[in-house]
């Protein structure tokens, strides 16, 4: 039964697909946009987000919780538009530049460094365009993914993140964390998302709720001797995006590896809550970290 629905939901997301080749990248924008507001609201989903909301805001108001959710369902759309279009990102054809990044200063120290780093973010704006974008600067780098559960969709999406996003593409689990050992002792840095929910992970405070949360990165920092340096990135009213690269979070010597591990994993959740509240209208509020 699950095979059946994932090939009527691969169908339709082609078919989807196909519809906005046709229409162009901005009225491919506006139809999704209408499409996914419809959608979003009858998800079982629905409830995740008006519960992660409520943690995070606690007593925010009704109207302010829809237009939060609203422009989350409309970047959400924008996201699965533009991946029709990687290519236009990845070769830069555009009028005009799509992104402006900050921070660079810290990628050419690093690049000179000739050491790997781990960059951290969260689903953010156009969060596909972080390891691509880094990759484009020169960094070496490998990009951590979760597959999608749909085996029809999946291999897609695995050959558009390998041929535009990052060639690198290592699936989570315990394979991939092996394949990310591999590459940071050749002096590759490593991306990944910290937002979502693993069900292997520790529980540590976000928003002052215990999450779910990977302590991979500060371990990799122990064990590499490396920086963890936090990538924010946000959609404009005119669809181009503001990447900022942000100050590394430095190892801080303490006692013993485990304490060490908790201090880089608490900062890396505080780091996350600064991002969140910059623009919670530009986070994807359905991962369920505090389940």
């Amino acid at each position: 039964m699950k095979k059946i629905k994932y090939i009527f939901e691969a169908i339709f997301v082609y078919f989807l697909f196909l519809i906005i080749k046709i229409l162009g990248l901005n009225l491919g924008r506006k139809l999704m946009s209408l499409i996914f507001l419809k959608i979003g609201f009858i998800l079982k989903s629905k409830k995740v987000v008006k519960n992660n909301i409520a943690n995070v805001f606690g007593n925010n108001s009704e109207i302010q919780s829809k237009s939060i959710v609203e422009s989350m369902w409309k970047n959400y759309a924008h996201v699965f538009v533009e991946y029709a279009y990687l290519h236009n990102y990845r070769l830069n054809k555009f009028s005009s530049p799509h992104i402006k990044i900050s921070g660079k200063e810290i990628l050419d120290q690093l690049i000179k460094s000739n050491k790997p780093a781990i960059f951290v973010s969260g689903h953010f704006g156009n969060f596909e365009l972080m390891a691509m974008e880094l990759e484009k600067y020169n960094v070496n780098l490998a990009a951590i993914y979760r597959p999608l559960n749909n085996i029809f969709l999946n291999p897609y999406m695995v050959y558009l993140r390998k041929k535009y996003i990052c060639k690198n593409q290592i699936e989570k689990g315990r394979k991939g964390t092996r394949e990310v050992i591999d590459f940071m002792k050749k002096k590759f840095s490593i991306a990944l998302m910290v937002d979502q929910r693993l069900g292997e992970s520790e529980r540590y405070p976000f928003f002052n709720k215990p999450a779910h949360t990977t302590t991979l990165p500060a371990q990799l920092a122990l064990r590499f001797n490396c920086d963890i340096i936090p990538v924010y990135l946000e959609r404009n009213e005119d669809n181009t995006f503001n990447m900022e690269i942000l100050n590394p979070i430095k190892i801080k010597k303490l006692d013993n590896p485990e304490d060490e591990k908790i201090d880089i994993t608490n900062r890396i959740n505080q780091t996350l809550e600064k991002m969140v509240l910059r623009n919670p209208k530009q986070w994807i509020w359905t991962h369920n970290r505090w389940k």
